[in-house]
């Protein structure tokens, strides 16, 4: 077992000891350890409990508790909530995030698979994600034209752009995240859990 592995797998029990599921660990170069959480979810459980600065600041402890036993060398750690960029890596965050923006990035171009509507050296979509009929997932979107000049205004007429969709598997994916859309009313959607704390 590598150094890396022994210090994740430290993490990811230390955190799931406490009751919550481990997002994203990364270590940097230059010490810096950053741990992301969030509270279990299940399709019973409802809208998503969001994680408090309290809860950053009790895994922080034990996780430097934890990082002393094993003797691991690191010159800062960071604890925060997913925040409104969250990745989604697990069957159960799509479930999550159905209906919700999301930006994907394939492993491969999606190629001759749609018909032309879309050019075949794509990989990434930004669109709402929906579970698709046969099981699957897919994102759907609208391709808006290019930006007006300054000051132009947009018609009320004017058409929308038509509604496309890619079914994909999860295993496609090279990579998927909510979308960081911006609300400014200063609230996030309900139920998503995507507000970003951080303890140092």
């Amino acid at each position: 077992m590598t150094q890396q592995q022994a210090i994740s797998d430290t993490v990811s029990d230390t955190v799931r000891g406490l009751g919550f599921d481990l997002v994203e660990f990364e270590r940097s170069a230059d010490g810096l350890l950053r741990v992301t959480i969030d509270h279990p979810w299940s399709p019973s459980s409802g809208a998503a409990q969001p994680v408090t600065v309290d809860d950053c600041e009790r895994v922080t402890r034990q996780l430097q508790y934890a990082l002393e036993v094993d003797n691991v060398d690191y010159r800062r750690l960071e604890v925060s909530s997913p925040g409104i960029d969250r990745p989604l890596r697990h069957a159960r965050d799509f479930e999550r995030f159905d209906g919700e923006v999301v930006d994907l990035v394939l492993k491969e171009p999606i190629g001759a698979a749609a018909a032309g509507q879309v050019a075949a050296n794509r990989k990434r979509f930004r669109g709402v994600l929906r579970r698709a009929q046969g099981g699957g997932w897919q994102v759907r979107w609208r391709d808006e034209p290019a930006a007006l000049k300054p000051g132009q205004r947009v018609s009320a007429k004017r058409a929308l752009a038509p509604e496309q969709v890619l079914d994909f598997a999860l295993d496609e994916l090279h990579s998927a995240r909510l979308a960081p859309v911006v609300n400014f009313k200063g609230r996030a959607r309900a139920g998503n859990g995507r507000a970003g704390k951080t303890v140092e």
